[in-house]
């Protein structure tokens, strides 16, 4: 990094959305292009940039500015160059080098405390001197705000958001209580807040500081799936993160509990602490299932012939099991079907499909991500929307930074019957919103795998909902014989039931490669994705995932990705890149976002590179190519499975990783032509039952496990799961209380 001072020349090109910023700077007497995001710096400015130069190989050299800061001008030089700038409306070069003259180094004093003086200068009204003052004004407050907090390290891009949200009040919240901009500016949270808090010296035991600290403890238990922690463990891993331990943390339980912003209930467990937004949340889930499960009367015999006609409409005769699944449907308002793979839940859903489509009924198919949207089309023939695009995402987050849906109990789904797939992956947020957006006496159907992992986001719905024994639920056992031929599918149903693996590489589509040190297996993989997959099962290398249960160590999803894409997408002088941090992203690199983002604009194209389709939002887990990098525009384009494009700035890339490997948990939903697991070894707490089950079940053709027997056998035996707090089967079952 190297770092330059100069004044602003002249703004070349601004970006009024994102503020990147292109412009000529005066250093030491040379002129230099800078690039960079710089909101609210004008011409004439005085800054302190640091970055780098780099070589654009249209524009030339260009120093790329990573961070700045915004100083004062120095001299009468700088003051003149300022004002001349046109920052300040009605002054011009001569005006400025006049008053300049005029008042030397005081210039900007008088126009702040004295500004009537002004009028001594020749071509200055009253009238104009007042509205000078006034603009210098309003810039002041802007300069001295950012000058402020950029003495507590805070970046530019966060400095601006805090003006815009408090204005002069900032002097006021930052010595008071800093914590509020965790509560109040989405992107700050509790540990930007609490560095902000001890420059500013604030006391470690601070009220302000210990409040936030447990509303941060309980908010980052939802990304361990938890929508409560107990009281005793809440206050536990308070203090480890305050490193506080003679405080009564329990008092000021009470006291947000007493605020409303938490919500303790006393349970046969002990006392569950939550946030207001999640109790309520799942409360109101509660509400909306058992509002939803009415049951329907018709009889028996009618829906029985209409199932015979159907089946010879079909050419398929359903099971004991699916027929039902076919009434219960037609009987219930709420109903689950859950089974193991080769079960016939596709055909199940068909059936149902076709039966309400025959009754003159508007379905709506749907699943929480576009891979599973687009598998459910193509099983089905049928469009299949992803949950969140069902739901007509607004792109605007609501106060608490959470997603708004255009479809809601004001605007709720024109639909008779609604059929999600892959129910265990729905979290309680993306089910509140779907409940929202339904009426009573609209037929839900939710399909999906009891037995795969639970969702990445908080909550365990599926299997809460199971669990609580108040909704019709009808389980698909039976193995069909097509599924039967396949290992994958027979080798996922022993790990259910917790018998060993046939491991003797007979078959086509399921063998174990035995390494058990990292070194052999990273070569074992290398040999499989370029040299031994491709020709046996028809499939590209881009084709084959790597999934792995870790994220840290020599098989974990970092070191993999860093080694399959020197494999697969080495460094080439026609393929842009760029580096953030210690990470190379480059021009067909296979990536992944990593988190929900709403307002990410994508659209999608036709041959003549034509936008037919614009919307926005892009989530967890949706994986793509990057087509282009642009270094001028400071962009990354990323071209998605389901053909969406997305443009992303050089400080959104945070959000994307790359995807050559990816845990296991992240491959929920999805489905790829061929899966390598790399199975040596693992903390106990991952190498589970549920975790192996998921991963075998994501492969089409063919599943290879690089690494032991032993390990595959231990993961079997282990039945152990990541405990997640929640309570929607109890909220459940105080409602069905309620209505018996």
């Amino acid at each position: 990094m190297e770092n330059i001072e100069g004044y602003v020349e002249n703004i070349v090109f601004r970006n009024g959305e994102n503020g990147y910023t292109v412009m000529t700077a005066v250093c030491m007497e040379m002129k230099i292009t800078c690039v960079g995001t710089l909101n609210f710096v004008e011409e004439g400015q005085l800054l302190s940039m640091e970055g780098q130069y780099i070589n654009h190989p249209m524009y030339g050299k260009q120093f790329q500015i990573e961070n700045y800061q915004m100083k004062e001008p120095k001299d009468t030089i700088a003051i003149e160059r300022y004002l001349a700038s046109g920052a300040v409306k009605g002054i011009g070069a001569a005006l400025a080098a006049r008053i300049v003259r005029r008042f030397q180094e005081d210039t900007f004093r008088i126009i702040e405390e004295e500004p009537e003086r002004l009028k001594e200068i020749k071509g200055i009204s009253q009238r104009m001197a007042r509205d000078i003052a006034q603009q210098m004004e309003e810039k002041k407050d802007l300069r001295q705000a950012m000058l402020f907090l950029q003495q507590y390290g805070i970046s530019t891009t966060l400095s601006v958001r805090i003006y815009e949200k408090y204005g002069t009040e900032i002097y006021r919240i930052l010595k008071e209580n800093p914590y509020k901009l965790a509560d109040d500016i989405n992107g700050i949270g509790f540990k930007i807040a609490d560095e902000i808090a001890a420059k500013v010296g604030i006391n470690t035991d601070s009220d302000f500081r210990i409040k936030s600290g447990l509303f941060y403890v309980l908010t980052q238990a939802g990304n361990d799936g938890h929508t409560y922690l107990p009281k005793q463990e809440l206050i536990e891993k308070t203090r480890e993160l305050l490193d506080i331990q003679e405080v009564d943390i329990d008092k000021h339980i009470m006291d947000m509990a007493v605020e409303r912003k938490l919500i303790l209930k006393e349970e046969m467990s002990g006392i569950h602490v939550f946030t207001n937004l999640n109790y309520h949340t799942e409360l109101n889930t509660a509400r909306m299932l058992t509002e939803l499960n009415i049951r329907c009367s018709e009889e028996d015999t009618v829906i029985a012939k209409r199932i015979a006609r159907m089946e010879e409409e079909l050419g398929e005769t359903l099971d004991e099991k699916q027929r039902l699944a076919v009434e219960e449907a037609v009987n219930n308002g709420l109903l689950i079907i859950t089974g193991g793979p080769g079960t016939g839940k596709t055909t199940t859903i068909n059936a149902i499909l076709k039966y309400f489509e025959e009754e003159d009924m508007v379905v709506e198919l749907a699943a929480p991500t576009g891979r599973a949207a687009k598998r459910m089309s193509e099983a089905t023939g049928y469009e299949a929307k992803t949950i969140h695009r069902l739901l007509e995402l607004s792109g605007i987050p609501d106060q608490g930074g959470r997603t708004e849906f255009q479809r809601n109990e004001e605007n709720p789904l024109e639909a008779d019957v609604v059929i999600v797939d892959e129910m265990s992956m729905v979290d309680i947020y993306l089910m509140h919103s779907l409940l929202k957006a339904l009426v009573s006496g609209t037929r839900l159907v939710l399909v999906g795998d009891a037995n795969q992992l639970p969702s990445v986001g908080p909550g365990s719905v599926l299997k809460d909902m199971i669990e609580s024994g108040a909704f019709m639920v009808v389980r698909l056992t039976k193995i069909f014989r097509q599924a039967a031929l396949s290992s994958i599918v027979m080798n996922a149903h022993r790990i259910n039931e917790g018998k060993p693996l046939d491991l003797k590489n007979k078959k086509r589509d399921f063998f174990i490669m035995r390494r058990y040190d990292a070194d052999t297996s990273l070569d074992m993989i290398k040999k499989l994705m370029m040299e031994i997959l491709p020709p046996n099962i028809q499939v590209e290398p881009y084709d084959i995932q790597v999934m792995t249960p870790m994220r840290k160590g020599q098989l974990g999803v970092e070191e993999l990705n860093v080694y399959l894409q020197q494999i697969l997408n080495p460094p080439q002088d026609s393929k842009a890149e760029k580096k953030l941090s210690n990470v190379i992203f480059r021009v067909g690199d296979k990536v992944m976002q990593i988190k929900n983002d709403y307002q990410l604009e994508w659209e999608i194209q036709n041959k003549y590179h034509i936008a037919v389709e614009k919307g926005t939002g892009v989530f967890n887990g949706d994986m793509g190519i990057i087509a282009e990098i642009n270094s001028f525009a400071e962009t990354v384009t990323v071209l998605f499975d389901d053909r969406r494009q997305v443009e992303y700035s050089f400080k959104q890339l945070e959000e994307l990783e790359h995807a050559y490997a990816i845990t296991i948990h992240k491959s929920q939903g999805s489905e790829y032509p061929a899966v390598i697991m790399p199975l040596v070894s693992g903390p106990r707490m991952l190498m589970n039952r549920n975790l192996l089950y998921t991963g075998v079940t994501r492969a089409k053709k063919c599943v290879t496990i690089v690494g032991s027997d032993k390990t595959v056998q231990d993961m079997i035996e282990n039945k152990s799961e990541n405990k997640r707090y929640t309570d929607l089967k109890v909220r459940i079952l105080e409602f069905h209380t309620i209505i018996e």
